[in-house]
């Protein structure tokens, strides 16, 4: 187990302009679970190849606790890498897949016997030790990449969106799994996904690349309640935060019906002359049309436990708003006109000209 660091770390393809990752400045606590999250293209991929080994690093440098690993080779790293595809060998068994670099170190056959049943009984494979690949599920093959990885026995172990070709509800059961065996193991692990669910519900923090710059690195809940940005605020949360542009007036902002006040601190801050204000799906209260911002219900989602109604409210063309309802009784539905009222202790405030939060 060791801390990674990267430092100032920059990736530019030849032929690009600008980096695919920038200046990446980040720090991994030994034994952490850090998840790397943002949209395609965003750079996520490419730090976590930096660090395998598998990218150039064009600027700054890669560390693995207390070694510069910047110009070392991958296979001397001492980290062990699960792919999105398996990357299995088709005409090897389960067990010979896990032990394969075992066998290639030439370690004893008694030692990769043990700690290739060691690995099996961590994930539930032992039945499965005498099969092929051919033979297994998708969640089956995927544990037996992770089981390749444990055998190892690393420093690190990189993750790059390893649940995509899963199926949704398997996704869900596999996911768990992993962060829970990452738990028993305590290695450092760096784990990239586009999903920022999965973001939200394994790791330990969670970055948030955009364009190939850090965003925000922060624990879920706080990237949740203080997105620094109108960037994270958008992306972090299921369904997305809803957005809404404001004039800054002299009382503050106005919403329909209510007076949304700005602080000097705020105002302060401000470089432009409008506001973005973010409210969650849950942060709007349902009234009736003429006590709030009157919106025309177009979509009911029922999840069972939860309701979302998607609305255009009578704002802007071609907007659309996320409203959780309170309570089963109270649930719009498709074609209704109702009433909507931000809840002012929830709202997030952000400078529409520069994108960044305002104080609190």
């Amino acid at each position: 187990m060791a801390q990674v660091e990267y430092r100032q770390a920059t990736r530019i393809y030849p032929g690009t302009s600008s980096p695919a990752v920038s200046s990446l400045d980040l720090e991994i606590q030994d034994g952490e679970f850090m998840v790397l999250v943002g949209p395609s293209g965003s750079g996520k991929s490419t730090a976590l190849r930096m660090l395998a080994g598998l990218e150039a690093v064009d600027e700054g440098h890669i560390m693995i606790g207390d070694r510069d690993v910047t110009d070392v080779q991958p296979k001397d790293r001492d980290i062990a890498m699960v792919f999105q595809n398996y990357a299995l060998y088709p005409h090897m068994t389960v067990a010979e897949n896990i032990g394969f670099h075992l066998k290639i170190k030439k370690r004893p056959k008694a030692e990769i016997k043990q700690r290739v049943l060691e690995a099996a009984k961590l994930l539930d494979l032992e039945p499965y030790l005498d099969r092929k690949p051919a033979r297994l599920s998708g969640g089956q093959r995927q544990r037996v990449a992770m089981g390749r990885a444990i055998v190892r026995q690393p420093q690190v172990f990189l993750m790059d969106e390893p649940l995509s070709n899963l199926d949704a509800k398997l996704r869900v059961a596999t996911r768990t799994q992993i962060a829970s065996l990452q738990r028993r193991l305590g290695v450092t692990t760096v784990y990239v996904t586009h999903d920022q669910v999965e973001a939200m519900t394994m790791g330990d923090r969670v970055a948030v690349l955009k364009d190939g710059l850090l965003q925000q690195c922060d624990t879920p809940r706080m990237l949740f309640e203080r997105p620094v940005n109108v960037f994270v605020a958008g992306f972090m949360g299921s369904p997305a935060m809803n957005l809404i542009d404001l004039p800054v007036a002299e009382n503050g902002l106005t919403l329909s019906h209510t007076v949304i006040p700005l602080s000097p601190a705020q105002r302060a801050a401000l470089t432009g002359s409008v506001v973005t204000i973010g409210v969650r799906p849950e942060g709007w209260d349902v009234v009736s049309p003429a006590d709030g911002l009157q919106a025309t219900v177009e979509v009911v989602e029922e999840l069972g436990s939860d309701s979302y109604s998607y609305v255009t409210p009578a704002l802007e063309d071609g907007k659309i708003i996320v409203v959780r309802a309170a309570d089963a009784v109270s649930v719009p539905t498709k074609g209704d006109v109702i009433g909507l009222r931000p809840k002012t202790s929830t709202l997030h405030l952000f400078d529409t000209a520069s994108g960044l939060r305002l104080p609190d």
